[in-house]
């Protein structure tokens, strides 16, 4: 019989690319998953890796198992969800991810409310971007994250992913109050495309976004300044140098001198709950009801 340990470290060896990585990844030493790997290969009977520059590169037969493996992974841990959910009870751990905005507004008040409903439950937190978070929860490192989607540029999930809408979230044009727009109920997006702007840096989602959004206008965008924190593009904003798009979520405090208006068409994204499909263990289900009522919270 295969042993479940050893198929995890050739599946990480196939996801990483090196033992180095795929022992980092499992939290064992490198020479612990060297030994797994030197065991599996004798009780198959067939070479399962070979050297690849400095690192390593599945056999034929290695990728086979690999891909079976993960398949056996994934079924295991969707067995034990189903018998942990057998048992009503909210204990153990509980890993949740978000994007920056969502964990400063409205994680804590569901892990708040975590605590208060399930005292024997661990919530850990991680803040981290969307395209950040999507492979911890591939990888088994999260057990939750939020996570946006634009609905111009639409998220793309894996498929052994299931996800739970949360939230409706909307972004608004900052603008300094001297601006001749500032006093508008709204503004086309077509009048301030060809404006100078400030956003994330590039690379990062709402630089694309913004990108992509203004292109979508026939618009070259004028990017002066990168800046990786909304707060501080409201500053350029309230000195008159740029415009800037900002979710609603994402904004705390906006300084006196800048103007938020809202934008036509609207710039709308869905927010999501996001977990593995073989995790539907009542610590996450936990997670998600208290998260609903976080964000609803924020609507009242």
């Amino acid at each position: 019989m295969l042993s479940v340990d050893r198929l995890r470290a050739l599946c990480a060896v196939a996801e990483h690319g090196s033992i180095g990585a795929a022992a980092r990844a499992l939290h064992v030493t490198p020479s612990g998953v060297s030994q797994q790997l030197g065991k599996f290969e004798r009780e198959v009977g067939v070479e399962l890796l070979v050297p690849a520059g400095r690192g390593v590169q599945l056999t034929d037969a290695g990728r086979l198992l690999a891909r079976r493996g993960q398949e056996v992974i994934s079924l295991l841990a969707q067995a034990e969800s189903e018998v942990v959910s057998l048992d009503r009870d909210v204990v153990g751990d509980l890993r949740i991810g978000s994007f920056s905005s969502a964990g400063r507004v409205v994680v804590p008040t569901a892990v708040a409310t975590l605590r208060r409903r399930h005292p024997q439950l661990r919530v850990s937190f991680f803040a981290g971007e969307t395209e950040d978070l999507i492979p911890a929860i591939v990888r088994r490192e999260l057990d939750l994250a939020v996570v946006d989607s634009w609905v111009t540029m639409p998220l793309h999930l894996p498929e052994d992913a299931v996800h739970t809408l949360v939230h409706r979230d909307s972004a608004d044009v900052a603008l300094s109050r001297d601006h001749p727009l500032a006093s508008r109920d709204h503004v086309d997006l077509d009048e301030i495309a060809d404006m100078p702007w400030t956003t994330w840096k590039k690379g990062a989602v709402y630089h694309t976004w913004l990108v992509q959004t203004l292109r979508n206008r026939g618009v070259e965008p004028d990017i002066r300044y990168e800046v990786p924190e909304f707060a501080a593009q409201l500053e350029f904003v309230a000195h008159g140098l740029a415009a800037a798009l900002v979710p609603r979520l994402a904004r705390v405090w906006v300084p006196d001198n800048v103007a938020i208006v809202p934008v036509r068409p609207t710039l709308e994204r869905e927010i999501y709950a996001l977990r593995r499909a073989d995790n539907d263990r009542p610590t996450v289900r936990a997670g998600i009801e208290a998260l609903t009522e976080a964000f609803a919270g924020i609507d009242a």
